[in-house]
């Protein structure tokens, strides 16, 4: 039970982060510009990559979806890493990695909601 409800409170970051940080991304915030233009790396693929981030947000909430939203976001993190890295900025990378985690454990912990059955 005590399980449950820190799995509960994860999934529950890990969503309110990806909302936060798709939302400012699919809306193209000058910091997310920024970010991703120093890799070269448009608007157009800003707001795709931040609707893409929304999508694996809300996939996280229904047990049937769990999974892929995780991977999806995931990947998502995984891409800034490999970013972050290809460019030496191993602070940067350094900082993605417990969100990287983050979605790892809570696929492992699995939903609070799923039937065992």
């Amino acid at each position: 039970m005590v399980i449950k409800v820190i799995n509960s409170a994860l999934i529950l970051f890990a969503v309110y982060m990806g909302i936060k940080h798709g939302w400012n991304m699919l809306n193209a915030k000058p910091e997310m510009l920024e970010m991703f233009g120093k890799w070269n790396l448009n608007k157009n693929f800003v707001m795709i990559n931040g609707a893409i981030t929304l999508l694996s947000a809300i996939l996280i909430l229904f047990p049937k979806t769990f999974v892929w939203g995780n991977l999806l976001m995931a990947l998502g993190i995984l891409l800034i890493i490999c970013m972050q890295l290809l460019h030496k900025d191993l602070k940067g990378a350094a900082i993605e990695v417990p969100f990287l985690l983050l979605n790892l454990i809570i696929i492992y912990l699995q939903h609070p909601l799923k039937s065992n059955s």
